[in-house]
């Protein structure tokens, strides 16, 4: 994995990785569905990161907080509210045509659900050889059988297994499926959303180090959405917080987990179980009040201060910028 930094620039912050600028900048994106009654459910609001080229940026939040939206918005699954996203560059809410066919062989998903992303009727040979017939990389059928076989050996699997179909294979095989099928393409970069959520603890880390594995053989570049914060400290160099839509905490991922600014990283670090029972029951465990706030209708000032221990009348006033707290380490909280 690259080793970035942070830095200031005119619209915030970028990480700059050891080959140099980032592959992904999303400046001030924000996604809205309208649910009726004149209301807007606020999924992504204001949301600003980079990722550069061979990082792994860790996402994480309790469910609801817009991370799937997010990665989803990234990829152009859904048009975007407000804001921009930038692959090498581009703009890519304004690419059309062949230059948006192009990208998307630049650009690959993850899903969390091997069980739901993988077409039952389809055969293991024609879910991953899919994105391969849609941009014409197989010239020939015996080229496209080759191939198949090839990123099947590539994720653990055997060529035998292409003519099987996906309801004969387990949780694990599965994602490794739709793993091959993303890399099909051969992307540069990949949004992993939440890939090991639905999948048995003993087989989580199967899965987490191929993809590891494959990113430092093929020089992938991830966006790694999940729950699971150890294996989020395990895979990532750095690691976003996000609240309500928010991005409340960013720095790289050892010094997060050392060194928590936000009062809700904190709490949630604070939930990570020890394989010690003395050390766990001695642990101060940060319990927050009150439920998570509807995105529909969310506070004012800090999204979080409904639920923060330490809240103040500044708090419910004026919303926190979202400042380096210290060096390459970034928080939305005013007493951070």
């Amino acid at each position: 994995m690259s080793v970035s930094t942070v830095t200031k620039t005119e619209n915030g912050f970028r990480p700059t990785g050891a080959s140099g600028g980032p592959l992904l900048e999303v400046d001030r994106l924000s996604k809205f569905f309208p649910v009726g009654g004149g209301q807007t459910l606020k999924a992504v609001n204001d949301l600003s990161l980079t990722v550069a080229k061979g990082e792994t940026l860790g996402v994480v939040g309790e469910s609801g907080c817009g991370k799937s939206t997010a990665g989803r918005t990234i990829m152009r699954l859904y048009e975007p509210t407000a804001g921009e996203t930038r692959f090498e560059g581009r703009n890519i809410y304004k690419l059309k045509g062949a230059e948006l066919k192009k990208l998307r062989r630049e650009m690959a998903m993850i899903f969390q659900d091997p069980y739901a992303s993988l077409n039952p009727r389809f055969n293991i040979t024609d879910i991953i050889a899919e994105p391969l017939d849609i941009h014409g990389i197989a010239g020939s059928s015996k080229e496209r059988k080759r191939k198949v076989e090839e990123l099947l050996e590539l994720v653990g699997l055997r060529p035998e297994h292409a003519n099987r179909y996906p309801h004969e294979f387990s949780g694990g095989q599965r994602q490794r499926i739709g793993i091959a099928r993303a890399l099909a393409v051969r992307p540069k970069f990949i949004v992993c959303d939440e890939p090991i959520s639905a999948l048995d603890v003993s087989i989580q880390a199967q899965v987490v180090n191929l993809l590891q594995e494959l990113q430092k053989s093929l020089g992938l570049t991830y966006l790694f959405i999940a729950h699971d914060l150890s294996m989020v400290k395990h895979i990532s160099d750095r690691v976003a917080v996000m609240y309500l839509g928010k991005m409340v905490e960013l720095a790289e991922s050892s010094e997060l987990y050392a060194n928590p600014k936000h009062p809700y990283t904190q709490a949630l670090l604070s939930a990570i179980p020890i394989p010690d029972p003395q050390i766990e029951a001695q642990k101060e465990r940060i319990v927050l009040s009150g439920d998570l706030p509807s995105p529909i209708n969310p506070p004012s000032g800090c999204p979080f201060r409904t639920r923060c221990p330490h809240a103040t009348e500044k708090c419910a006033a004026e919303a926190p910028e979202f400042r380096e707290v210290k060096d390459g380490h970034w928080a939305a909280c005013h007493y951070a």
